[in-house]
């Protein structure tokens, strides 16, 4: 065998252990008992000084010293694994094991605490995981920027400071539309009761009709809607609100979104590290364009009204147009994965500065929850009510990743670029739309982008669907203007 052939045969069996360990993580969201935590913080704790040896292994240099690669995919293989080998090792197995205890057994303490509404119980365990993260941080830097390192986990090539330049030209546009549209008439909120046990079942088919595999997945509950796995085993969780129907509907296009992006790659590349999504803004482009350009669109929203009467019977909306202004309604809220399309990024924008200066050591963790509340009331112009609905939010900070909220908008932004060339390319799509198909659109966004993976690097991978247009945030905010203009009149 070639150095190659060597190098990709230990991969594959490094990428089936770390799907081992996405399992477990799934199972702890989903199945796991309470009871189970501690015990589990010591099995992903193990596995993970397993993967950190294999990833660190000193072969790994060897092959990748003398390995040539056959193909372009060789190519794009032999500088993912490059990229994870040198971060690798620049991670002390030690350290790497704490922080996957530590942040198993943080999850449930953050689980708890939300719950609870108590803050308190959660800080002591959150100033470990941001101890140990600005120690891994400083690790991968070597020098650098910590926060910067910490980026490239999910979103290769990023930097703060050209995200930082982005949102800022996200921000007083999105700002004046939200006031243009608030300042209108809104539609009244549902009063009803929607039985959840429907809910699942109109949920399952919606995932169907956005083409989820079921035999390669499943849909179950959690207190955090999420996608875990790649290839041949992909699983979405979402949620049920009796009296809000759309949290467990949108939550479950969004998490199909990320699905069919695993399920849609390529099987030549089923356990590789071309076999998963290429950054985490490239994967929330998927599941907002399926989320929010297809799945809240006026023509799906007219299918979609039809649905929910025939299974809910008569919910109080008169008519398809209320419907789509329903769906679309701007409200004051609380919580980021419910937020509208216009205030959705001024969710994310607060999180990506806090957490900025949380790494930076300009703010304490025991200042966090003031310094949220403070912000979440200057840019949303009402004050955070308990815990839950501010600071205990969220479960990345609990599980340690730092750096990742940034691309939720970059996803946006993505989602912007991708759905002008898909409309452009697709211009009978509301008529397929209209009927409940969005096969059309899936398809293209499978040929164009998914199917590929990690072949090319991020931007490269939209600039690819777009027809070698760069990203920017110039479409997203004419979409954004567009839409909601229209809706306010």
């Amino acid at each position: 065998m070639s150095a190659y052939d060597d190098l990709m045969a230990h991969q594959r069996e490094t990428e089936a252990l770390s799907a081992v360990m996405g399992r477990l993580g799934w199972d702890q969201e989903t199945m796991m008992p309470r009871g189970a935590a501690p015990q589990r913080g010591e099995e992903m704790a193990a596995l993970e000084g397993v993967l950190h040896a294999r990833r660190t292994d000193a072969r790994i240099g060897e092959w990748l010293s003398n390995a040539q690669a056959p193909d372009e995919a060789g190519k794009a293989q032999l500088r993912l694994i490059t990229m994870s080998y040198e971060r690798a090792q620049k991670v002390p197995a030690d350290l790497a094991q704490a922080l996957a205890k530590l942040t198993s057994a943080s999850q449930g303490i953050w689980a708890e605490a939300r719950e609870n509404e108590d803050v308190a119980a959660f800080l002591p365990t959150l100033k470990e995981v941001v101890a140990l993260k600005r120690e891994e941080g400083a690790a991968l830097a070597a020098g650098g920027d910590v926060y910067d390192a910490m980026l490239q986990d999910y979103e290769p090539g990023a930097s703060a400071e050209s995200l930082s330049d982005m949102f800022a030209a996200l921000r007083p546009r999105l700002t004046a539309l939200r006031e243009q549209v608030m300042a209108t008439e809104q539609p009244a909120d549902l009063d009803f009761d929607f039985d959840e046990g429907k809910q699942m079942k109109l949920t399952r088919k919606l995932a169907k009709t956005f083409g989820y595999d079921m035999s390669h997945g499943r849909v179950d509950k959690a207190v955090h809607p999420f996608s875990s796995g790649s290839g041949q085993d992909v699983r979405i969780t979402t949620r049920t609100s009796a009296r809000d129907p759309f949290n467990c509907i949108y939550s479950t296009i969004h998490e199909v979104g990320h699905a069919c992006y695993e399920q849609g790659i390529s099987d030549a590349y089923l356990l590789t590290p071309v076999g998963g999504g290429v950054s985490m803004g490239v994967h929330e482009s998927q599941s907002r364009i399926y989320e929010n350009q297809l799945g809240r669109s006026r023509a799906f929203c007219g299918y979609l009204y039809g649905q929910m009467r025939d299974v809910f019977g008569d919910f109080g909306v008169a008519d398809e147009d209320t419907f789509y202004r329903t769906v679309n309604k701007l409200r004051q809220g609380f919580i980021r994965t419910e937020a509208d399309e216009v205030q959705y990024n001024l969710h994310v924008l607060l999180r990506f500065d806090l957490e900025r200066a949380l790494i930076a050591g300009d703010l304490a963790v025991d200042d966090l929850e003031a310094a949220w509340n403070d912000r979440f009331k200057a840019d949303f112009g009402f004050a955070v009510d308990k815990p839950s609905n501010g600071v205990l939010q969220d479960v990345h900070w609990s599980v340690g990743l730092f750096g990742y909220f940034a691309t939720y908008s970059l996803g946006n932004v993505y989602a912007g670029c991708l759905n002008e060339a898909m409309r452009s390319d697709l211009p009978n799509l509301d008529e397929a739309l209209a009927q409940g198909d969005p096969s059309s659109a899936t398809e293209w966004l499978n040929e164009a982008l998914q199917r590929h993976g990690g072949l090319r690097e991020p931007r490269a991978t939209i600039a690819h669907a777009c027809s070698g247009i760069e990203p920017s945030e110039g479409p997203l905010l004419a979409y954004l203007e567009a839409k909601f203009g229209r809706i306010a009149g």
